[in-house]
């Protein structure tokens, strides 16, 4: 059964009514008849079994015939802040991220960032939003991860002040593991920071350190920038939820 993300202003009693691009993937790409059945979420925690009753050639109009709690969504939020790789690096973390239960993705042009996106930036943002959407239908996500504008490395650091703490993989760190610093954790919101290919820099790391970040190690092996940041959070939301 297909998903749908949408706004919850298009909910109108027992109706759920449906345009633009989600409207035309419908009629036009899956072809969906009258009678059909289609699965809807608005990100307010509910999703919605719906039958299509009417068709436009623009609109679809659904009935909700059932109304259950998302289930998929991880009770602690966890915020990538991840350092700018390569573009198709960047699609691979999002999308494999969004299915792993990350809340958000922080793109951060750090000290060691080889790509240049000078004016194409609000083209790339548009681009991850769409395949953080995608990853949520596929993966069932109660909500559709917001891939947020490039910051600075600096900016990251003081927008992380508000998880209740973060974590920072750094090849030097020999004690400190994910398992090791969550056995306690009480908090609600994490954030995570992955460096681009070249990793932080010492100055980044300190930085980071000062401002309470806590620096971890991965293990034995240097992870790759697109593996580090799904390693990260898969092996968080085991230790969180198991």
């Amino acid at each position: 059964m297909s998903k749908f993300f949408i706004s919850n202003d298009l909910i109108k009693d027992d109706k759920i009514f449906i345009n633009g691009e989600n409207a035309n993937h419908i009629i036009n790409a899956l072809r969906c008849k009258i009678g059909e059945e289609i699965e809807v979420s608005s990100g307010d925690g509910y999703d919605y079994i719906c039958k299509i009753v009417e068709i436009t050639k623009d609109n679809v109009i659904t009935k909700i015939i059932d109304c259950f709690g998302n289930e998929s969504e991880p009770n602690v939020k966890i915020t990538l802040y991840q350092g700018l790789p390569k573009s198709e690096k960047m699609e691979l973390i999002i999308q494999k991220c969004v299915e792993l239960g990350i809340d958000e993705i922080v793109p951060v042009n750090t000290d060691r960032v080889i790509v240049k996106l000078a004016g194409k930036e609000d083209k790339k943002i548009a681009r991850w939003n769409k395949i953080s959407e995608s990853a949520a239908k596929q993966s069932r996500r109660g909500k559709i991860p917001i891939v947020r504008p490039i910051v600075s490395f600096n900016n990251a650091i003081k927008e992380a002040s508000k998880n209740d703490f973060n974590i920072i993989p750094y090849e030097k760190e020999q004690v400190n593991s994910i398992k090791s610093i969550v056995n306690n954790f009480k908090g609600k919101s994490i954030g995570v920071f992955i460096g681009p290919e070249g990793g932080f820099s010492e100055k980044e790391i300190e930085l980071a350190i000062k401002n309470k970040v806590i620096p971890i190690t991965l293990g034995k092996r240097i992870l790759r920038t697109e593996t580090a940041g799904f390693i990260t959070t898969a092996i968080l939301l085991y230790e969180l939820e198991g």
